[in-house]
Order: C-alpha cells, then sequence, then structure tokens
C-alpha cells in the first residue's frame, strides 16, 4: 500500500509493538529516502540492569528499511513482496538514555536495487544501523538484510 510520508509515520506511531516498546518514528523522508526514529526509555521496556532491553532495540530497528524500499519502490510501479530477511544485532554499551538513529536510502542503494530486481528479480543487501544514546555515542549496532522480490519479473532464461 502506497501511503503518504505523515499517514505512515502516525499509523506507525500507533501500531502496537512499536507504542508499547516506546518506539516512535519522528518522521519519514520526503519520497521515503529517510527515516528518523527515537526509542524512550521508560519501565515499559527497562530490563533488570535498568537499561532499554534488547528486544526493543532489535524491533527498533527491524522494519525499517524494508518499508523505506517498499514505499519508494511501489511509488516507482513495482510490484514487490519485501522483508527483513535476517538481522545481526551487537550490543556495544547499555542503553540508559533515551536513544536514536537516523537511515538514509542513497541514490546509489536505489538505483543498485532498481538494476537488480529488473535483471536478476531478486534483491538482497545488507543495510547498517547504527543506534545512538543522548551522548552520540554508538550502543548498538544492526545490520539488517533485506530481501526484495519483483513480482512483475519474468526470467529470459526460461
Amino acid at each position: 500500500m502506497v501511503t503518504s510520508e505523515r499517514v505512515l509515520k502516525w499509523a506507525m506511531r500507533l501500531y502496537p509493538p512499536l507504542l508499547f516498546q516506546r518506539i516512535w518514528v519522528v518522521r519519514f523522508d520526503k519520497g521515503y529516502k529517510g527515516v528518523e526514529v527515537k526509542i524512550k526509555k521508560s519501565f515499559l521496556n527497562k530490563n533488570y540492569n535498568k537499561s532499554i532491553f534488547g528486544g526493543t532495540l532489535f524491533a527498533a530497528a527491524d522494519p525499517f528499511y524494508p518499508i523505506l524500499f517498499h514505499q519508494l519502490l511501489t511509488r516507482k510501479g513495482y510490484k514487490l513482496k519485501v522483508w527483513s530477511k535476517s538481522s545481526t544485532i551487537e550490543y556495544l554499551k547499555p542503553g540508559l538514555t533515551d536513544l536514536h538513529f537516523k537511515i538514509t536510502l542513497s541514490d546509489a542503494d536505489i538505483a543498485e536495487a532498481e538494476n537488480i530486481l529488473n535483471t536478476v528479480g531478486k534483491y538482497t543487501a545488507h543495510h547498517p544501523i547504527d543506534i545512538y544514546n543522548k551522548n552520540g555515542e554508538v550502543c548498538v549496532s544492526v545490520m539488517n538484510e533485506v530481501y526484495l522480490r519483483n513480482l512483475d519479473f519474468i526470467d529470459p532464461n526460461l
């Protein structure tokens, strides 16, 4: 479903798995080339050690690259299946304060995905996300593997 950046921002803010973990979409960039996300520390997502629960951090990082690719490429006329295929996460520092991250798709990322979708039909790539505390220190590093499938692709070799 193609929707405006503003509508999707509010839909994601109110989506219960994100809302109850205090994951807040600050904004989507125009044309879905990026997103800014905050993770508010709260009694709902605090672990035994008084830092933000690792599952909250993983949930915050998981959906955004697939959403950006889906919205951006669907607007260009692609019919796609999109999801996070895999992720790895490194907890570098405890999340003792609110956290935030911003991810951006470069023109090169978009062009590469389009080229592969048009020639192979399936695009898989790893995309990084670093999550920062209030002091600008990286607390979490995530590598998200995104899978896109062009549903209109017909293999010319068949």
